[in-house]
Parts: C-alpha cells; structure tokens; sequence
C-alpha cells in the first residue's frame, strides 16, 4: 500500500463575464463521449488556493464560516480546508462542444484544476430516507 498518490488536472474552470465553462485538455477530449445525453455532471476539483500545510491540517471548521453554526469536522462539511484538498459538486450542463463543457455556475474560481468528471444520475444517489443537520438545511453549504 502506497502513501501518496498521483492526481493530475483533466482541464481548468473557466469564468469569463456571466459564462462559467470547464475546459478539458485537448488529451482528454475523447473521455466526452457520450456526455451529451446527460444534463447534470458530478465535478471533482482541487482546492488548489487552500493548498498549504497549515490549511491541511484544519479538521474541524464553522459551517459555511459562521460562528452561529456548531463546530464540525471537515468530513461533515464542504470546507476547502481539509486534509485532501478535493472538491465535489454537481453542475448543469448547459451546451458541450468540443472540449468545452459549458456549465450553469460552480463554487470554484477561474483556473480551478478539474480533477475529474462524472456523469449525474439520480438512480444511484441516496434514496429517502436521508437526514441532515438543521445547519445543513438552509442554503448551499460552501463551508
């Protein structure tokens, strides 16, 4: 078993004006395939501005940075402090072409590294059942 693994960028968030787009690497291009027919993507991304020793080793956190919240471990937030600096969040696709897919928005800034992309589909999301804490509840959690 391993320590340490390799993970590299298949492409880039890019914020141009209203237009929020992923740009694949062109070597990447042809893993689209077939993408077309979906309408929602789950996006995995690096934290790569939080990529620092000391934000590594923050594991409890205030929800969405708000003091008033109770404080939890990283595991049970989307903080972008964490010990593994990835990211998950699922975007609507809005038009692909080429190796560019266009998207709805992302809680990611311009140059975010894409560390990868997979399809969305609620047949294997977690059926109700389900519950949250009551932080949790109200609005999108970015924290």
């Amino acid at each position: 078993m391993t320590d340490s693994y390799q993970i590299f960028p298949v492409g880039f968030v890019r914020k141009k004006g209203s237009k929020t787009q992923i740009e694949i690497l062109p070597k990447f291009r042809a893993a689209l395939f077939g993408l077309d027919g979906f309408s929602h993507i789950h996006v995995l991304y690096w934290f790569h501005e939080n990529d620092t020793p000391r934000q590594r080793s923050i594991l409890q956190v205030h929800p969405r940075n708000d003091k008033r919240n109770p404080l939890a471990g990283v595991f049970a937030t989307h903080s972008p402090v964490r010990p593994n600096l990835v990211a998950l969040t699922i975007c609507r696709i809005t038009a692909i072409r080429e190796n560019i897919i266009e998207i709805d928005g992302i809680d990611a800034n311009d140059g975010t590294p894409v560390i990868d992309i997979k399809s969305y589909n609620r047949k294997n999301e977690a059926e109700p059942p389900f519950h949250v804490p009551e932080w949790a509840r109200a609005g999108k959690e970015s924290c």
